[in-house]
C-alpha cells in the first residue's frame, strides 16, 4: 500500500508515429509533467521509458520518508533503483540510511541501491523543494552531496544566438559514479532564451527536463518529436517533461530560465548523441 503522503501516476511508452498523430491534451497526457511540489506530499511519475521515475517532494513542518510504490514492486523504494534529489527551493535536508545531507539551494545528492530516504526543510516557512530522479541500478553504490559550486561547469553559445548557457554537469564520468542516473543543470544568461539548438538525439537514453527559475507569467515552448515532425508543450515554471528517445529535446522562453535534465538508459556518454542539422527540422 503506498503511502498517504504520496501520489503516483504511470505514462506509458509511446512511439512515434502515435506520437505525431497526437493533439494538445493528448500530448501533455503522455508526456507533460505538472503538481510536482505540493506541501507536505511526494509526487512520483512512473515512467516506462528506461523504468525512469520523476518526482518532487515538498517537506513542510515534518519529514517525507520516500516509502515504496506498486510499480516499483519491492518492500523498499530502493531496493533495487539509485536517486538522486536536486534542490531547487529553501534549503532542506536528505537522510540516507542514517546520513544527513544539508542542501542548498541548486545542491544535489546521490542515494544508491538499497538505501532508504527522508526529506526535511530547514524552515517550513520556505520550504525545500526536492526534484526526484530514480532509475534501476545494479550495484549499490555510496551515497554522495554535490554542491552546484562543485559541478563540472561548461560555457556554451551567445548572446549573439540567444543561447548563452552555462552547463553544471553533477553526474559525469570523471566524477560521482552511478549505474545509469545521468543529471546536470542548465542556466541561461540573461537575455538568452534558447537552449540545446542545434538540438540532438539519443537513442540509446531517455532524457527529463524540469524547467525552472521562470516568472509566474513566463513560458517556455519544449520542442519534441522527431526531427521532420516535431511538436511542442507549453511549460510552467517548476515543470517537466518526458523526452523518449527518439525525440529532440530543446526549448526557447519568454525570458531567460533554468532546467535540470536527466537521463537513463545504456551508457553516461555525454557525446553519445546524433547531432539534427538545422536544415532537416520540420
Amino acid at each position: 500500500m503506498t503511502a498517504s503522503h504520496i501520489d503516483y501516476t504511470i505514462r506509458h511508452a509511446i512511439d512515434p508515429a502515435s506520437a505525431a498523430r497526437m493533439d494538445t491534451d493528448a500530448l501533455r497526457a503522455n508526456f507533460h509533467i505538472s503538481g510536482l511540489f505540493r506541501p507536505g506530499r511526494i509526487a512520483l511519475t512512473y515512467s516506462h521509458y528506461d523504468r525512469m521515475i520523476v518526482g518532487g517532494a515538498m517537506p513542510t513542518d515534518a519529514p517525507l520518508l520516500l516509502e515504496a510504490i506498486r510499480p516499483t514492486g519491492t518492500p523498499r523504494f530502493l531496493d533495487r533503483r539509485e536517486l538522486i534529489a536536486v534542490n531547487i527551493g529553501g534549503a532542506g535536508r536528505v537522510e540516507i540510511s542514517g546520513e544527513s545531507f544539508r542542501l542548498e539551494p541548486r545542491d544535489m545528492v546521490y542515494a544508491g541501491m538499497g538505501t532508504e530516504i527522508a526529506f526535511s526543510s530547514e524552515d517550513p516557512a520556505v520550504p525545500a523543494k526536492f526534484y526526484l530522479l530514480s532509475a534501476p541500478a545494479h550495484q549499490a553504490l555510496p551515497g554522495r552531496h554535490i554542491r552546484i559550486g562543485d559541478a563540472k561547469r561548461i560555457d556554451l553559445g551567445s548572446a549573439a544566438t540567444s543561447n548563452e548557457r552555462s552547463i553544471f554537469q553533477f553526474i559525469h564520468p570523471e566524477g560521482v559514479k552511478t549505474c545509469q542516473l545521468v543529471v546536470g543543470m542548465t542556466q541561461l544568461a540573461p537575455g538568452s532564451v534558447w537552449n540545446t539548438m542545434p538540438c540532438h538525439v539519443h537513442d540509446r537514453r531517455m532524457e527529463a527536463y524540469l524547467y525552472f527559475d521562470l516568472a509566474d507569467g513566463a513560458r517556455v515552448l519544449h520542442l519534441m518529436g522527431e526531427p521532420t515532425e516535431t511538436r511542442h508543450i507549453v511549460m510552467s515554471k517548476e515543470e517537466a517533461v518526458l523526452s523518449p528517445p527518439w525525440s529532440i529535446h530543446s526549448g526557447c522562453g519568454t525570458s531567460s530560465y533554468a532546467f535540470i535534465w536527466a537521463m537513463a538508459g545504456d551508457n553516461v556518454d555525454y557525446t553519445d548523441v546524433e547531432m539534427v542539422p538545422m536544415e532537416a527540422l520540420r
